[in-house]
């Protein structure tokens, strides 16, 4: 640490012992040095702190919870100081890749010198984090069982109670939350940002505001299908529930709609079934009549990227998952994917139940998109190991789901032949936008609302009404109960209390497509876009592989247009694919009270 702070900040125009030391101009060289080992040292600190994190998402005590703020308090006082050192740099001209980790490095976290402080920002992430993965409701039931009768029950009480006892876990999270913000915020004011939204923000090669601006351009583009989605849907629950609990031209409460945070609404499609019998998509019943382990599951994820040429994952994957609940202990079952040494050491943390679900097939394609990223990019510099944003990471795997077509599952032996005629498209269609288009608002608003509570344009007394405001302006659903200021709903999804940034799954949404459609074009498809399965083609493996191995070594627009030839997020491929279904929902709708 001192010789990096000396290297940028200490070398003296005199000897003599009466004389002030006077820091001498940065130079180019010095950057270059100052990057390089930067990079080493970062190396070792992520791998230390990631170990932490495993540890602890994996073995939730006090322990493990205070062993992970200790490690993320080393990164961060690092980071807190070699972003400071980096800000003497950003002035020179400099190659483009030191430029980059300069820039990279100033956006490494928050800046935070009172190493008080510090520790303290980083034990309150821990617990937020911990709580969020031991919580239980009055009954002990906890996340995963309230999730069970979210996704299949029919009860109106039944689904109001389990929603009202999970969101009441996130109640005592408030005040945690509270003093998190104050110094997230304090931390990015030391980064050079007026607040953690503005510094998030920034991570996007683009200013905070035109960023924002960005994603307003991209929701409007697709706001029109999702309007037809909600109409035809809330009608559908009408016939299920009544028009008293659900009323026209009103918001759905969001309970019905098959998810704890209504976010994706695939459990509801037996409700909402365009054609009833019509294509046999009960991938569910399938997987359970077969018996399909979680062990079957990752094997038919891995087999679909071997099919596109990439490597088989490491033995050390197999062995150091964790892919089932252990019974012994509280874990964070929340899905995720991991390379905990960043030197490939890639790994996957689920729940997966046997038999395994639909939902699980899905997660695995998605969690290991992030693994051959990681593996992609291994071998770069530290802080270039990253995706282009964080919207690529999370676009990778999903693009891989929409290949995941009728023809593709009946290769796994999950659904029949389907006969290849308009019902059969308009119902397949309908299954996937319950997913993709309905999750769009949710994965936009998660964000939105933080932007404003870290700039202090939503006041602390206001997180609850703001919270549902945004929910009911963007989603259309509104809560299914009256709620208090003492309650804290927000918290109750899981990104909020592990503060993982939310707008990467909303550009992960648009981009999926766009990565879709280019991959469909490499493996030569013809015809519309939906019917596309690019399952075996080298020639698409090769599309993705040449964007992965990027990293975040250059700016986003590079990758893009390396992958799908654009420089620009376009939410165009996405209506695209939908383009049967939007037809269908314009004469569905016909004569309904449309909007919320």
């Amino acid at each position: 640490m001192k010789n990096l702070l000396c290297l940028a900040l200490c070398a003296c125009a005199s000897t003599t012992p009466s004389a002030q030391p006077t820091p001498l101009k940065a130079t180019a060289e010095e950057a270059k040095q100052f990057v390089a080992k930067a990079n080493l040292e970062l190396k070792r600190l992520y791998a230390e702190g990631s170990t932490a994190d495993w540890i602890k998402d994996t073995y939730i005590t006090d322990d493990t919870e205070r062993n992970s703020a200790g490690a993320n308090d080393r990164l961060l006082a690092y980071q807190s100081e070699a972003s400071g050192i980096a800000t003497r740099f950003k002035d020179l001209p400099l190659d483009a890749e030191t430029a980059r980790m300069l820039y990279l490095l100033r956006l490494a976290g928050p800046v935070i010198a009172d190493p008080q402080k510090r520790l303290e920002m980083t034990t309150l992430a821990a617990r937020l984090e911990g709580h969020y993965g031991a919580a239980k409701d009055s009954k002990g039931r906890d996340l995963e069982a309230l999730e069970k009768i979210l996704d299949k029950s029919r009860s109106y009480d039944e689904l109001l109670d389990a929603w009202l006892s999970w969101h009441a876990t996130a109640r005592e999270q408030r005040p945690r939350y509270l003093r998190f913000v104050e110094l997230q915020n304090e931390g990015a004011r030391g980064a050079g940002f007026a607040n953690m939204g503005d510094m998030w923000r920034a991570g996007y090669d683009m200013p905070p505001e035109e960023f924002e601006k960005e994603t307003d351009r991209l929701w409007q583009q697709v706001k029109p299908l999702y309007d037809d989605l909600h109409c035809y849907v809330r009608a559908q629950l009408q016939k299920q529930y009544g028009k008293d609990k659900v009323p026209d031209g009103k918001p759905i409460p969001a309970h019905l709609l098959g998810n704890m945070w209504a976010q994706e609404w695939t459990n509801i499609y037996p409700l909402v079934e365009p054609y009833k019998g019509v294509a046999d998509l009960d991938v569910d019943g399938a997987l359970a009549a077969q018996k399909w382990d979680p062990l079957r599951i990752v094997k038919a994820g891995e087999a679909f990227y071997l099919s596109l040429g990439l490597d088989p994952l490491p033995k050390t994957f197999w062995e150091r998952s964790m892919l089932v609940k252990p019974r012994d202990r509280d874990v964070v079952c929340h899905a995720s994917a991991w390379d905990v040494t960043y030197d490939d050491d890639v790994r996957v943390k689920m729940c997966i139940p046997t038999p395994a679900r639909e939902e699980d097939l899905d997660t695995i394609h998605h969690e290991l998109g992030h693994d051959y990223y990681f593996h992609a990019y291994y071998k770069l510099p530290a802080l270039f190991q990253n995706g282009a944003n964080d919207g690529f990471h999370e676009a990778v795997g999903d693009t891989l789901i929409l290949s995941m077509t009728p023809g593709y599952l009946k290769q796994l032996g999950l659904v029949p032949a389907l006969p290849d005629d308009t019902h059969a498209v308009i119902n397949v269609q309908m299954k996937r936008a319950l997913s993709k288009v309905a999750f769009l608002p949710f994965a936009k608003l998660i964000d939105q609302w933080r932007w404003d509570v870290f700039s202090g344009k939503t006041a602390p007394a206001d997180y609850q009404k703001t919270w549902w405001a945004l929910r009911e302006k963007y989603q259309g659903v509104v809560a299914p109960a009256v709620r208090s200021d003492e309650d804290f709903d927000a918290a109750a999804k899981y990104h909020v209390a592990g503060n993982v940034p939310y707008v990467r799954y909303f550009l992960a949404d648009i981009l999926q497509f766009q990565f879709y459609r280019a991959m469909c074009q490499a493996a030569g498809h013809k015809g519309p876009l939906h019917a596309c399965s690019f399952y075996g083609s080298k020639e698409a493996g090769a599309r993705m592989w040449k964007m992965l191995s990027l990293g975040a070594s250059r700016p986003w627009p590079d990758a893009l247009e390396a992958m799908t030839g654009q420089r620009q997020m376009d939410g165009g491929a996405l209506l695209e694919y939908f383009q049967p279904l939007r037809a269908w929902l314009a004469q569905a709708n016909q004569g309904m009270k449309c909007g919320f």
